[in-house]
């Protein structure tokens, strides 16, 4: 403890680990520690099952019929990762991928008309789609290919539209595409949570839809990978890079405080000992004056012993619900998964429902998801609060995460890494940097 580091690191959510993997191989001295027994923070797996009914303060135990505790790997916060997203680049530039197997999640649906419909996500699949009609679908296949040909620095790829002046609303006109394909196309391709996007230059809906149909065409079924054993095993990965470059790990270490002299973090206080270092990367929990509510998020860990009807029997799917197609103003998500990876006994399946909270009863919000999951076996509810920092870090050098969104990837948790980034070093984060400093390092010769 008492030794002076570059960077002290509180908390060991995924946001944490990633950082604290990053800065140890930019070459800084790093101490992470966490206030509780295991990795992952808010992030975090929870196994065995009787675990989880401990957290949720549900009476007695799991019944008999749920398999064995041990067989359980239950994720608080559920997440799948694009295929082509930013996180997968990290784990490849980082080689954190040794560490972990993925399965490819097998289908991504959207609901409509309270139904739920396979997104198409190959030519045949869209042509025989019940989605949408025969018109419809001319349609929609001229505005795919047109997103897929345009390049923002050639304008004749534009054909008259220009990304970074026309709105979205403008290019479904050009194509004069219907409701129904607006909302699965701007929720379930591009992957936003409300229709504010509608209204901002189309060129960032073109690039999502372009990393949704990349992400897709590099395993086909869906654009979506899960890790085996659950979502924790990424912060573990993270953690074993750091500890690789020389990173120091604590777990279950009390912070009793964060020392700041003129304005600045010079340390943490645990156990009577000071650790001093020049930066600090918290998750919101640790500096609760520093930070504001933005919002809340319902979520819903649900068991199943059966697939979710409509779906083929997946072992695992992604279910959006577009705001519009239930009065709200965003989108409800359900992600799937199985004892296929690992993180249910023999013949369970756990389903997660999670929406950002708009009214007083959260539960009722949620109950559309809720009625394709039925029958269900056992529901874990938690409504919790969305904190943003209120402090950058310029002055303090105290730079905190945000909390996890209703969101299922992890594309808005990479914005907020690179933002921070950003703020510590006063650059933009940069993979193929990552990639050099590794070489260094490990002495390999640069690979043709």
């Amino acid at each position: 403890m008492n030794e002076e580091y570059d960077v002290i690191v509180l908390g060991t959510g995924l946001t944490e680990c990633i950082l604290s993997g990053i800065m140890s191989v930019n070459g800084k001295k790093v101490l992470h520690m966490d206030r509780n027994a295991y990795y992952g923070g808010e992030s975090a797996s929870i196994t065995p099952l009787e675990d989880l009914y401990k957290r949720f303060n549900l009476p007695g135990s799991p019944p008999e019929s749920m398999g064995r505790g041990r067989d359980w790997n239950v994720d608080l916060i559920p997440k799948f990762l694009m295929a082509n997203g930013q996180l997968v680049k990290m784990l490849l530039y980082t080689e954190v991928t040794r560490y972990l197997d993925f399965k490819v999640i097998e289908g991504s649906f959207v609901y409509k008309g309270g139904k739920i419909y396979k997104v198409p996500s190959t030519e045949a699949e869209a042509l025989a789609s019940s989605l949408m009609g025969l018109f419809e679908k001319r349609r929609f296949r001229k505005f795919l290919v047109y997103v897929a040909n345009c390049d923002e620095n050639d304008a004749r790829t534009f054909e008259g539209v220009d990304p970074k002046k026309n709105t979205m609303r403008d290019l479904y006109k050009k194509f004069d595409l219907g409701q129904d394909v607006i909302d699965f196309t701007g929720h379930a391709l591009a992957l936003y949570r409300t229709d504010d996007y509608l209204d901002q230059p189309c060129l960032e809906t073109i690039n999502r839809i372009k990393l949704y149909s990349d992400s897709l065409a590099r395993y086909g079924k869906s654009p979506y990978l899960y890790p085996l054993y659950g979502l924790g095993e990424l912060p573990q990965g993270f953690a074993r890079l750091s500890a690789i470059y020389g990173g120091t790990y604590m777990l279950n270490k009390p912070i009793e405080e964060i020392v700041i002299e003129n304005g600045r973090v010079v340390g943490v206080k645990s156990e009577g000992e000071i650790a001093r270092c020049k930066q600090l990367i918290c998750d919101p929990s640790y500096v609760t004056d520093k930070v504001k509510k933005v919002g809340k998020v319902i979520r819903v860990i649900c068991v199943l012993s059966h697939p979710i009807k409509n779906t083929n029997d997946a072992n695992s799917c992604q279910i959006i619900i577009p705001q519009n197609q239930v009065n709200r103003k965003s989108d409800i998500y359900v992600c799937m998964i199985s004892s296929a990876h690992n993180v249910a006994a023999q013949g369970k399946y756990i389903a997660i429902v999670s929406t950002t909270v708009e009214t007083n009863d959260p539960e009722k919000e949620i109950k559309p998801a809720l009625e394709l999951l039925e029958p269900i076996e056992q529901k874990f509810v938690s409504v919790c609060d969305l904190f943003a920092p209120t402090d950058l870090g310029r002055e303090s050098q105290i730079f905190i995460s945000r909390t996890y969104d209703a969101t299922t990837h992890f594309e808005t948790t990479c914005d907020d890494i690179k933002d921070i980034y950003k703020r510590m070093m006063g650059a933009d984060f940069d993979f193929e940097e990552m990639k050099r400093k590794k070489n260094d390092i490990y002495g390999e010769e640069e690979q043709q």
